[in-house]
């Protein structure tokens, strides 16, 4: 989990948007299409990080640290992906 926090601080700072403690940003897993699906598993992965780590400043220390390092990059989209596959299961795979 710890080799996986500074994916996730990545996420947060390349992405935009905020979490707010408390707030119900998912609603529903269920999207009308996968593109909807993707974007939402975006989402949930960029909220996790606001939820965790709330400090700008360390977004941004972390953003420069990381932005440019190609293996972090693909670790990001490994937790998207992740999100993605559980969003996609629970649309039943957006078969008719």
């Amino acid at each position: 989990m710890l080799k996986k926090l500074p994916v996730l601080l990545l996420l947060a700072v390349l992405l935009p948007g905020y979490a707010v403690a408390g707030e119900d940003y998912v609603g529903s897993l269920i999207t009308a299409t996968p593109y909807e699906g993707r974007q939402l598993a975006i989402k949930l992965a960029r909220k996790s990080i606001g939820e965790m780590q709330s400090d700008s400043a360390v977004k941004m220390e972390v953003r420069a640290k990381y932005s440019r390092d190609g293996e972090t990059l693909i670790e990001a989209a490994g937790v998207i992906a992740m999100e993605f596959a559980t969003i996609a299961a629970a649309n039943n795979y957006w078969r008719e």
